[in-house]
């Protein structure tokens, strides 16, 4: 895991355009708010990363790792190298499944229980376009994507705000999609226009090992790693 840690400690905040970031620089393993408040990756995201850069689990493409419980990302290029932290917003309600048939229903359809974002391991790839630009699908079959924060949202959302804000507790928004900062998505488009790359959810309520099986086949960090 050290290999893990030391990546992880020496990454840089990924948003840094237009107003998105959250501070100009950041100390490591941390993601600072406007109010000086910090935090660095969870045990969770941290043991995730461990198994996947141990197992080559991602096939030697890119890959994300969301946090639900810290509204974070990860990003990781092929090999495995840390690439950043960022901000994110998820969906409203809390759970780690889809409820069924929601991908083929409007958004105005949604009742407050289906605005889930999903946990689990997806292969994502750029698709079909909303508005004039292609969006990188985590799973399409539930109309889960990364993008930016939507032109259409409302302001009343205060989407912007939510993701500036130090915590994580006003960054359930969405109706299930990850909108990340304009700048990290500059990121991510590169590294995931070709071929594509797994996104890794973890959950909110299930066991980690429950949604990810081979982790238990991984030692657990202990307080010494934190």
């Amino acid at each position: 895991m050290t290999h893990v840690l030391r990546a992880l400690a020496g990454c840089a905040l990924l948003v840094g355009a237009a107003g998105m970031q959250r501070a100009e620089a950041m100390p490591p393993q941390s993601m600072t708010g406007e109010t000086g408040e910090a935090t660095g990756p969870s045990i969770a995201a941290v043991r995730v990363a461990d198994w996947v850069a141990a197992s080559n689990d991602n096939h030697s493409l890119p890959y994300i790792i969301v946090d639900k419980t810290t509204a974070s990302l990860l990003l990781f290029d092929a090999a495995g190298k840390s690439l950043g932290q960022a901000p994110v917003l998820i969906g409203i309600a809390l759970g780690d499944d889809a409820t069924p048939g929601v991908g083929s229903k409007n958004l105005a359809e949604l009742g407050p229980a289906e605005k889930t974002t999903p946990a689990g391991r997806f292969l994502a790839k750029f698709g079909r376009p909303v508005g004039k630009e292609r969006i990188l699908w985590v799973d399409y079959a539930t109309s889960v994507a990364i993008h930016p924060i939507p032109t259409r949202a409302s302001k009343k959302e205060r989407r912007r705000q939510r993701m500036l804000s130090p915590t994580p507790t006003d960054n359930r928004i969405t109706f299930g999609c990850i909108n990340v900062p304009v700048a990290s998505y500059g990121k991510i488009r590169p590294l995931f226009s070709k071929k594509g790359g797994y996104v890794y959810v973890l959950p909110d309520i299930k066991p980690l090992e429950a949604v990810f099986p081979r982790l238990r086949v991984r030692p657990v960090t202990d307080g010494t790693a934190r």
